[in-house]
C-alpha cells in the first residue's frame, strides 16, 4: 500500500472485516480519502461496523486529522489507522478506536506505533470488550428494540420559540415510542440546501448523539429528499423529519376505515416525491419509527402504483364523504339533537373531560394525538330535559403541515355541524397563550366564525391559585380529571342551548 500510494501521489486504504478479509479498496486525493456509503452494513447501538480503514498519509506528521476521526465516529467504524509514508515504505503507524461513555467525555483515544511490528493489540478481543462496554454504559436500553433519538431545531427564530418548538417535538417522539437522549436548537440566519445547518455543527451533534446511543436522529424542520439523503450518508443514523414522526403517530392511532385511509394517503404524498433516492432513508420512508420499508429498486419500480394507488384512495374518501354527509341528513330528520364540538390543542385533556362528562370508554393519554377518529357521545342534562351530543376531535399542533390538515380534513367536518364549539386550554402547558391563538388560527382558517366558541381552563388541580387569578374573570375553569368545575361548565353551555 505504501508504495503503490507513493507511485501514484494519492492516498490509498482499504476496509477490512473481522475475519481479515478486505470488503473494499479506496483511492482517494493526495490529502484526503473518501470512504463509501456504508449503509449496507448498518448495525445496532452500542455495536460498531464490524471493518476497520487502513489508509496511508503521504504528509509526515499529519497524523490523524479531524476528517478521520469524524469518519471513524459517524461511521461507528472498528478503528481507523494511518500510516505515514516515507520513500515508498511505511513508518509510524496512527490507530483510533472509539470509547464507551465516561466522565471524561472522550469519544476516542488515539494511539501511535512505531511501525507495524509494533502493534501488539489482540484486535478480536479487544473489540468485543469495547462492544460489551458500550452496551453496558447504555444500561441495556439499547437490547430492548425501542428508538433513542437526538431531536434537531435550527431556525431564525429567538430562543424562546426555539425551546418551545422543541418542547412539542419532545412530546411528538414520546407519543411514538421513543427514548430522547439528547435535544440541540441551533439559531441560524439561513439552512443550509444539503444539510439545513452547517457541516461542522451537524457532525458534532451527530457524534453526539451516536456516542449517548442514539438509533434515531428527528430534526425539527421538514426535510428535503435532498438533505435526508446526504445527511443519511454521513452518519449510522436513520434520519427523519416532524412530519414523518407525525404520520407515524398517525398511523399508530387510526382505528377506523376512514382514519387508516387519510393515514396512508398522507404517507404516499409524502413518499412519492421522495422515490427518487438512495441511502438509509429510503428504507424508512414506508416504515414508522421501528419499521421498515421497501428497498431503493423496489421503490422505484413502484412509483407507477404509488400515484394510482393515491387515486385509489381519494375516491374512497370521496364515498366516505357522502355517505357521512347522508348520515347528516338522516340525523337531522330524526330530530335536532344539540351538538358539541371539543377542540384544542393536542393533549389538552378533550378526551378526559369527553369520559368525565359522558362515560364514554374513549382513549385518553398523556400523548400528542392520542384521539384521530371522531368520536361522539350522548350527554343527558337534567336540567335541559334532552340530550347533548359531545364530539371530540383531533388535537391540534403549530405549523401542521398542509399535506396533513387536508389528510384529516374529516376529523375537523364534524365541526360545521356543531351548535357550540367547547375550546379546551391545557393551562399547564408552559406557553398555553400561543396553544389557544394556535387553535384559533385553524378555527378562523376553517371559517365556522357563526358558531359561537365557549373556552374553557383544564387541568386547575395541576397550576397555582396566581395563574388562575391571572384569567379572565368570566373564564370557565374546570379539571376534567378530578371533575372540578364541570357543573360551572354545564351552566354555562345552557344559554347557547336555549338559543
Amino acid at each position: 500500500m505504501a508504495q503503490i500510494s507513493q507511485d501514484v501521489g494519492r492516498e490509498i486504504g482499504i476496509l477490512v472485516d473481522r475475519k481479515g478479509i478486505v470488503r473494499y479498496v479506496l483511492c482517494g486525493e493526495r490529502d484526503s480519502i473518501l470512504i463509501p456509503d456504508l449503509s449496507a452494513q448498518r448495525r445496532g447501538p452500542g455495536r460498531l461496523k464490524g471493518l476497520r480503514c487502513i489508509h496511508t498519509h503521504l504528509r509526515i506528521g499529519k497524523g490523524l486529522d479531524s476528517e478521520d476521526l469524524t469518519d471513524l465516529a459517524l461511521l461507528r467504524l472498528d478503528s481507523m489507522v494511518a500510516i505515514d509514508v516515507e520513500n515508498g515504505l511505511p513508518s509510524k503507524i496512527h490507530l483510533a478506536h472509539l470509547l464507551p461513555p465516561n466522565q471524561e467525555g472522550k469519544k476516542w483515544e488515539i494511539h501511535e506505533f512505531r511501525d507495524v511490528q509494533s502493534i501488539k493489540i489482540p484486535f478480536a478481543s479487544f473489540i468485543k470488550s469495547l462492544e460489551d462496554e458500550m452496551q453496558h454504559a447504555f444500561g441495556g436500553k439499547i437490547l430492548d428494540g425501542g428508538e433513542r433519538a437526538i431531536l434537531v431545531h435550527a431556525s431564525p427564530y429567538p430562543r424562546n420559540i426555539r425551546e418551545r418548538s422543541m418542547r412539542e417535538l419532545e412530546l411528538l417522539a414520546r407519543s411514538a415510542g421513543v427514548e430522547v437522549v439528547d435535544m440541540v436548537h441551533q439559531r441560524i440566519r439561513k439552512y443550509h440546501p444539503g444539510h439545513l445547518i452547517g457541516l461542522g455543527k451537524l457532525r458534532q451533534i451527530l457524534i453526539d448523539g451516536l456516542y449517548l446511543g442514539a438509533t434515531l436522529v428527528i430534526f425539527d424542520q421538514n426535510l428535503t429528499p435532498v438533505q435526508v439523503n446526504k445527511i443519511s450518508e454521513m452518519v449510522d443514523l436513520k434520519v427523519i423529519d416532524r412530519t414523518q414522526l407525525i404520520l407515524d403517530i398517525f398511523a399508530k392511532r387510526a382505528r377506523s376505515r376512514e382514519g387508516k385511509i387519510q393515514v396512508e394517503l398522507a404517507q404516499l404524498k409524502y413518499l412519492l416525491p421522495r422515490l427518487v433516492g438512495k441511502g438509509t432513508a429510503m428504507s424508512r420512508l414506508s416504515g414508522g419509527i421501528g419499521g421498515r420499508g421497501p428497498g431503493e429498486k423496489k421503490l422505484e419500480i413502484d412509483r407507477r402504483r404509488v400515484k394510482q394507488r393515491i387515486n385509489s384512495l381519494e375516491k374512497d374518501l370521496e364515498k366516505i364523504a357522502k355517505r357521512r354527509l347522508e348520515r347528516r341528513k338522516r340525523r337531522l330528520r330524526s330530530g335536532k339533537v344539540f351538538k358539541v364540538s371539543l377542540v384544542g390543542y393536542t393533549n389538552a385533556g378533550k378526551s378526559t373531560l369527553l369520559n368525565t362528562l359522558t362515560g364514554a370508554n374513549v382513549l385518553s393519554e398523556d400523548k400528542v394525538f392520542a384521539t384521530l377518529d371522531p368520536k361522539s357521545s350522548r350527554f343527558f342534562i337534567r336540567g335541559l330535559g334532552q340530550d347533548i351530543v359531545i364530539s371530540d376531535t383531533v388535537g391540534f399542533i403549530r405549523d401542521m403541515p398542509e399535506g396533513l390538515k387536508a389528510a384529516f380534513k374529516s376529523t375537523l367536518e364534524e365541526l360545521e355541524d356543531a351548535d357550540l364549539i367547547l375550546h379546551v386550554v391545557d393551562l399547564t402547558s408552559p406557553d398555553w397563550q400561543g396553544d389557544k391563538e394556535a387553535v384559533e388560527e385553524i378555527l378562523r382558517e376553517m371559517a365556522i366564525d357563526d358558531i359561537p366558541v365557549l373556552t374553557c381552563y383544564n387541568k386547575i388541580d395541576a397550576v397555582e391559585d396566581e395563574d388562575i387569578r391571572r384569567l379572565p374573570k368570566d373564564a370557565v375553569t374546570i379539571s376534567a380529571k378530578k371533575g372540578y368545575g364541570l357543573e360551572e361548565l354545564i351552566n354555562r353551555i345552557f344559554p347557547s342551548t336555549q338559543n
